[in-house]
């Protein structure tokens, strides 16, 4: 698929990819959306890739849904092959089995804050803004907002973000939990590679197997969810890579792995 609203780079195991839509400041219009499925479908079966970060402008992350096309809906069909096309993008980037980390700086409101709740790991910088402002036009986040923010920072938090519209700054989505480090907006990337290559060294049946049983046991009861991580704690011990790194250990030497 020739992309149009994003740009895509790799190396090293890790791909980046930049929204691109700068004179919409990065609006995800239905383009977009089902450029970002696509690329994420053909992320997930590249073996190459271990760690996606996902990126915008200095300015502005995504500044939410783009309302030429929202405005544009007159009735509850309408809106549901809308807000399809946004499901399917974030639960392709929710649901790969490879660590995604969203690299944010300026505005990530509406849309652009849901696309972030999609991601496993959110690196800001100090002039990042989010929020959830549907409320003020009288809808409510319909690609996973009121579900995503509520398991991130909790429900009375993310209760309040959602009635009220308003937006908070990155040193409040730190503290909330919304966000795991804040970093200058100069050394946003070079930061969040470095976290993304890190990622990338671990060995990578052991880094999809820990995004799966984290993501589906939240979905379960505590019991059910313990029994699933025991299965794939023993599932593990089948694998190249857990001998590889067990020897590594005793032997004091640096693992080898080959993600198999």
């Amino acid at each position: 698929m020739k992309y149009e609203t994003i740009l895509v780079e790799s190396g090293e195991g890790v791909a980046t990819i930049t929204l691109n839509r700068p004179k919409s400041m990065n609006a995800l219009n239905n383009r977009m959306l089902e450029e970002l499925a696509s690329v994420f479908g053909d992320i997930g079966e590249d073996s190459r890739i271990k760690v996606v970060i996902i990126t915008g402008h200095e300015k502005f992350f995504a500044a939410g849904a783009d309302l030429a096309e929202v405005s544009a809906i007159m009735n509850p069909m309408e809106a549901h092959q809308y807000i399809k096309r946004a499901r399917k993008a974030f639960d392709a980037i929710e649901e790969i089995e490879k660590p995604v980390i969203a690299a944010v700086s300026g505005l990530a409101l509406g849309g652009g804050c849901e696309l972030c709740l999609a991601c496993d790991l959110r690196m800001a910088a100090e002039t990042a803004i989010f929020g959830q402002p549907e409320i003020r036009i009288g809808v409510i986040p319909g690609a996973g907002g009121t579900q995503r923010l509520p398991r991130i920072v909790g429900v009375t938090k993310a209760k309040e973000l959602l009635f009220t519209g308003e937006s908070i700054d990155a040193s409040e989505a730190l503290r909330i939990g919304l966000v795991n480090r804040i970093v200058p907006p100069a050394s946003l990337l070079e930061e969040t590679r470095k976290l993304a290559l890190t990622i990338a060294k671990r060995p990578g049946e052991a880094l999809s197997v820990t995004k799966m049983v984290v993501n589906g046991g939240m979905k379960m009861e505590l019991n059910s969810a313990l029994a699933y991580e025991a299965k794939c704690f023993e599932y593990l011990f089948s694998t190249e890579d857990r001998k590889e790194g067990m020897s590594a250990f005793v032997e004091k030497r640096k693992p080898m792995f080959k993600d198999r």
